[in-house]
């Protein structure tokens, strides 16, 4: 999806405003059971769906932190944060991470994006910092906060 007047020319101009907002997508028990199968983090809370249901303050099993942060990754190419004019652009960290409230399994998230700052990095290279709300759907609180930072090469 492309961002209406968003280039590497005109990313100042952007600074402050909302880039926009992902669609729906539901993370499911067979996502956080792969999830859990590729870290090795096989927590009852996330993968035992029966012992969930029973003893989890929750009422069922939830998503990992780290699966709901790892979706930013196809959210932000999704949504064209990146200029479509960049040559590239790469991870370059994360802060402020916080996880808010959980995703439950059968859960739908969004990511609703703000651009905090553009620095100019030299040779063709700016650093964006972008403000990250991962959504679920229903509830008034977000699953997560986090500062994303990416390296664009135009």
């Amino acid at each position: 999806m492309a961002i209406e007047g968003y280039s590497m020319a005109t990313l100042c101009a952007f600074v402050g405003k909302e880039l926009g907002v992902s669609e729906w997508m539901e993370v499911d028990q067979a996502r956080i059971d792969a999830f859990a199968e590729c870290t090795g983090d096989r927590q009852w809370i996330h993968v035992d769906v029966e012992r969930a249901r029973k003893e989890s303050p929750f009422g069922g099993t939830i998503a990992h932190g780290y699966l709901t942060l790892s979706l930013l990754a196809g959210k932000l190419t999704g949504m064209g944060v990146v200029p479509g004019d960049a040559r590239a652009a790469v991870n370059y960290g994360l802060e402020k991470t916080r996880f808010l409230a959980p995703v439950r399994a059968g859960g739908r998230v969004r990511n609703r994006v703000r651009l905090l700052s553009v620095d100019d990095k030299g040779d063709g290279r700016v650093l964006l910092r972008m403000e990250n709300t991962m959504e679920v759907e229903g509830e008034a609180r977000p699953a997560m906060v986090a500062e994303a930072l990416a390296l664009v090469m135009a």
